[in-house]
């Protein structure tokens, strides 16, 4: 197989994975066997496609391979006469449809099936690493690593997440389903967090040689947008999607022509999508409009609007998005939100005042391996003119950085001190 078509395969499978699984589960009802058949679906197609090429609705190919590795599964294991039976006869009836029934299912605009496996994967009987964890497995097609890297925790931590997730799943019974009135709400908060971390995979990649994945971010916003109409009163929705669509207006200033990253101060503002800007403030709008305190969804999209709103780099409020900040550090604390806190104090204030902001978080474990702590000392150092610094601080961001675009911008900045 050529590294062309490997690579084909690959993005075909980042893209369609989740909704095979998602159609699985909701056949088969078992979320850890849905994501076997999806992954021997993926074999076949590393055998088959080489030869016969990529078939036009990848998705539809793969989920009916699938249902076929289930049917064969429960025959050689002798469960017809069992519930699987009554299962796999339905299967069969819907494979002798044909792909283009099948190519109709899957094209279904509303999503249920994606939006039924973040609520399950989001159950209340997992923790909320693990409803997390999982959600970014199954919904995001994120390898263990990935995860790994979005949580600042070890690999190893992750894998047990996800395995010991699964299988409560099975042996909880957990319904394949969404839920409402109460339940919804219960679960609501930990499957906006999984949106979020699904477009923030794709709107800065943790590892591999490419800094954007445009298909997760869309993916993210198709199911917030899906959530927001199916939640119309909850602010915090609107707000998610408020702050997905204003970052996702910038995503094509992100990158230079050679794929390079371009930083926010930095873009060409022209490329911007006034369309998806006019969008989130219009959902900012809405979630403000519905009263109550901002939550952190909301108040992220209200420093991403400030960003919007100004003509210019020069014209951006500073001190009202440091004041965001604050008030997204009282709502949701975090090292991240602290370090995020100190860059506006830094454009707001002065480096100096941002310096100190910063080396205050020197000692938060959590940061240690995180490479954006050591980036924005550097630029910090870097503005206050003590260049020996920055060259430091830029290269071990560079040694921490997994990927490959951030690392090569940030050893072109330590090589310019």
């Amino acid at each position: 197989m050529t590294p062309d078509v490997h690579r084909s395969i690959e993005t075909v499978w980042r893209i369609e994975s989740p909704k095979v699984i998602a159609a699985l589960t909701r056949k088969v009802g078992d979320v850890g066997l849905a994501e076997d058949l999806a992954q021997e679906a993926l074999l076949a197609a590393l055998e088959q496609w080489p030869t016969d090429g990529v078939p036009p609705n990848p998705g539809a190919w793969l989920t009916s391979v699938a249902k076929r590795k289930a049917i064969d599964l429960w025959r050689r294991e002798g469960r017809f006469a069992e519930r699987e039976g009554e299962i796999a006869r339905r299967l069969e009836a819907e494979q002798e449809g044909g792909v283009a029934a099948l190519e109709a299912r899957l094209d279904d605009p509303v999503g249920d099936d994606l939006l039924g496996l973040i609520f399950m994967s989001c159950h209340p009987v997992l923790s909320t690493e693990a409803r997390v964890a999982l959600t970014l497995r199954l919904l995001g097609g994120l390898a263990t690593p990935e995860i790994a890297r979005a949580f600042l925790v070890p690999e190893a931590t992750v894998a047990q997440r996800i395995v010991r997730a699964k299988r409560t799943l099975a042996e909880a019974k957990v319904p394949f389903e969404v839920p409402r009135g109460e339940e919804l709400e219960e679960r609501l908060p930990s499957v906006l967090e999984v949106i979020y971390l699904i477009f923030n995979e794709g709107y800065s990649a943790t590892a591999g040689d490419d800094l954007l994945r445009p298909a997760l971010c869309e993916e993210a916003l198709r199911l917030g947008r899906i959530l927001a109409g199916l939640t119309r009163g909850e602010a915090e929705v609107h707000g998610l999607v408020a702050l997905m669509e204003l970052q996702a207006s910038r995503l094509k200033a992100r990158v230079s022509s050679t794929g390079s990253p371009v930083l926010l101060m930095d873009q060409d503002r022209s490329r911007w999508d006034l369309l998806l800007v006019q969008r989130g403030l219009a959902a900012l709008r809405e979630a403000t409009a519905l009263g109550g305190p901002l939550g952190p969804y909301t108040l992220q999209a209200a420093i991403a609007s400030c960003h919007a709103e100004a003509r210019t780099a020069a014209e951006t409020d500073w001190p009202r998005i440091a004041a965001l900040y604050d008030a997204l550090a009282q709502v949701s604390p975090s090292p991240v939100v602290a370090l995020n806190q100190a860059v506006a104090i830094g454009m707001a204030f002065g480096p100096e005042a941002g310096l100190r902001a910063v080396d205050e978080l020197m000692a938060e474990k959590v940061l240690q391996a995180y490479h954006l702590l050591p980036a924005v000392r550097g630029d910090l150092l870097e503005k206050l003119g003590r260049q020996v610094e920055a060259k430091q601080e830029f290269e071990r961001a560079a040694a921490l950085a997994q990927n490959a675009r951030e690392r090569q911008l940030l050893l072109e900045r330590a090589a310019k001190q």
